[in-house]
């Protein structure tokens, strides 16, 4: 089967595009979405179904406008994974499936299954996962060696519009104990400067890093003493729970029915459901790291089932129980193929990609184009460009193909 992603964010294209690929299927990764290459990429690579993740660059209006016309005219199912739910179900996920009619939703909420059913869309509940190609156990690194680490964005703003919001009742057991404990935490994400509201305190400056790539978290995983990982809901699993094990980390989080439901504490993670286990069990932990050894090990092994090829297959049985997707295909024999659109465009053609405070007319003239050149070139029918769009300014030469020429 081939599969085709409307993706270009990290934290989506290496996770479930890989899992399909374990399965055996092609896979083909989108990268920023245009009106011209949203046709292109359903008729050079026909897939037999199409997928879009979460909330990200891709979900834009306009966007979604270009997705719900090209692939419903082609034909392909469309699944779309919302990864926003419950929060923001209501003013985010349900304008976004009205917009883009997917033929089929995948939540990770349960609960919000019967929500979809009651309004006549079809919906199951897959969870997040994980894939050992980003996030695996490396050697630890002096940069990231640190007694704990915390990777999240602090999300203020939310807190600002839901003040009951639970990742609040997990900032108040994991983190803010510590702090007030002036207890040394190494915070990787946005606005942790601005927490004092919610923290208590002010966390000193050298203890923030901010924003961290996505494909660079497991080196935190692999070289923090004990990482704290927060939980959003009493139900459900955050993706970084997944993340966090499968990378080999020592994993210290919110005691909650979904984490209880699918590990062991003080066997697969810890657990705390109080401010003072937590001061309890960074205290002994730290002292004690050939214990830590045993319990990073133990989750490694417990978090195996949530491979993103796990997802994969699971997603397949449920759009085939849904007659969405033929039962017919034969079953594969190895990975399948993993092409990435952008790559396969750069290889054609020269790129430029779209930084603040560009316009066409300072793209075509450092380029030595006509402006009229590169809309024909990209199928633009206004002025209008976006940061990270990439633009095709001229075809390669033979010459430049056959030796695989890369971007400039």
């Amino acid at each position: 089967m081939r599969v085709l992603f409307l993706e270009s964010h990290p934290m989506w294209i290496h996770g479930l595009p890989n899992g399909f690929r374990d399965s055996g299927h092609d896979v083909m990764i989108s990268g920023p979405l245009t009106e011209q290459n949203i046709p292109e990429m359903l008729g050079e690579f026909q897939p037999d179904l199409v997928i879009a993740i979460g909330w990200g660059p891709e979900q834009t209006a306009v966007k979604l406008d270009w997705i719900n016309r090209y692939v419903h005219e082609a034909d392909v199912p469309l699944i779309y994974w919302a990864t926003e739910d419950p929060t923001f179900t209501e003013s985010f996920t349900m304008p976004l499936i009205q917009r883009v009619q997917p033929d089929f939703v995948f939540t990770i909420c349960s609960e919000r299954v019967d929500y979809y059913a009651q309004r006549g869309i079809k919906a199951a509940h897959m969870d997040f996962g994980f894939h050992s190609s980003i996030h695996c156990p490396v050697p630890a690194e002096d940069a990231y060696r640190t007694s704990i680490a915390v990777v999240a964005n602090a999300y203020p703003h939310v807190f600002k519009q839901h003040a009951d919001h639970f990742r609040l009742v997990s900032l108040f057991t994991l983190i803010r104990p510590l702090l007030h404990a002036n207890m040394r935490i190494d915070f990787y994400g946005r606005d942790w400067d601005k927490m004092k509201p919610y923290l208590g305190l002010d966390i000193p400056q050298e203890w923030i890093h901010g924003y961290l790539s996505y494909p660079d978290a497991h080196k935190v995983y692999s070289s923090a003493d004990i990482v704290i990982g927060l939980q959003n809901y009493e139900t459900q699993l955050t993706q970084r729970t997944y993340e966090i094990l499968g990378s080999g980390g020592f994993l210290v989080t919110q005691d909650t029915l979904a984490v209880r439901s699918m590990f062991t504490s003080g066997k697969d993670l810890l657990a705390a459901s109080t401010s003072h286990e937590t001061r309890q069990i960074i205290e002994h932990y730290l002292q004690h790291p050939e214990e830590r050894k045993q319990i990073q090990e133990q989750g490694r092994r417990a978090v195996r089932h949530a491979s993103y090829q796990h997802r994969a297959d699971y997603m397949v049985q449920v759009l085939q129980a849904q007659g969405i997707l033929s039962t017919d295909s034969e079953t594969a024999t190895g990975p399948g193929e993993l092409i990435s659109y952008p790559e396969r465009i750069r290889q054609r053609y020269e790129v430029h990609d779209v930084r603040r405070g560009d316009t066409l007319w300072r793209i075509a003239q450092t380029y030595g184009v006509t402006i009229e050149h590169i809309m024909k070139e990209n199928g633009l029918t206004s002025y209008d460009i976006y940061i990270d769009q990439y633009l095709k300014i001229r075809e390669r030469s033979r010459e430049a193909n056959e030796s695989g020429g890369g971007s400039t």
